[in-house]
């Protein structure tokens, strides 16, 4: 029996985060019974999944990787089994205190919008900063100094249309994220979403941030302290710098 086609097909992947998942998942369960998704859960290192995965309102389906990938290659293998009219990328430690697949989904009322996000919170209630402007060296070098940490947007009732907006939580057209080829691979860990927005702003599109949902970000920050994310991090950066589609910006 052919399955209904579902209206958004969500992509999480796990490193080793089945807890927060299970947390996440219950989320989606209580609160979006209202909307047809599916969710397309990648578990990127060792590891069981085993609850059952009949028990929710919607469908699972589970992928397990014999190595460890990028989050790039991982969303963009997670699309290509995806069936939903939208395709909504989202992080383990993402939470929900209500559905905010109804206002993101309003948002592509307008024809240009390619992503959309919603407000990110963090455990103390305050904004998690997940929309920007495009980085460039001399605004990294002023973040590295500490001179410059105040938002690059005010947030009020209107929706914002910054340059990019964080890949914690994304929702896409699936025929523009498809038509973008997805991330962008050659991004390991940071940055593909940069990468991503800007390429839609070169293509005549809009990102989005609807301030008519919030959800809440448990951030760990362990990555912070890791010499391996540090050069990840570090790598992705100059890659974005030295793109083509950076000197295509206006920044």
């Amino acid at each position: 029996m052919q399955l209904e086609q579902p209206v958004i097909s969500i992509s999480i992947v796990s490193h080793h985060q089945i807890g927060l998942i299970k947390l996440l998942l219950g989320d989606i369960d209580k609160y979006c019974k209202g909307s047809s998704v599916e969710v397309l859960l990648t578990l990127n290192l060792p590891e069981e999944y085993t609850d059952s995965v009949a028990g929710y309102s919607f469908p699972i389906v589970i992928f397990s990787n014999s190595q460890p990938r990028g989050f790039s290659e991982n969303h963009n293998r997670a699309f290509s089994r995806a069936r939903g009219e939208f395709f909504c990328v989202l992080n383990p430690d993402i939470r929900f205190k209500e559905n905010p697949f109804l206002s993101l989904l309003s948002c592509f009322k307008v024809p240009s919008i390619g992503v959309v996000a919603p407000i990110v919170l963090d455990e103390q209630g305050e904004w998690d900063n997940n929309a920007r402007c495009f980085p460039t060296p001399i605004k990294i070098l002023c973040k590295a100094v500490g001179r410059r940490k105040e938002s690059d947007y005010k947030v009020a009732r209107d929706v914002v249309y910054p340059d990019w907006v964080a890949g914690m939580f994304m929702l896409f057209l699936s025929e523009t994220f498809g038509g973008l080829g997805g991330f962008n691979e050659r991004y390991f860990l940071y940055y593909e979403d940069v990468d991503i927005c800007a390429r839609l702003q070169l293509n005549d599109y809009h990102v989005a941030l609807c301030p008519g949902t919030k959800v809440t970000h448990y951030a760990r920050r362990s990555s912070h302290r890791s010499l391996k994310y540090f050069y990840w991090h570090l790598t992705s950066m100059v890659r974005f710098f030295c793109s083509t589609i950076y000197r295509q910006l206006k920044c």
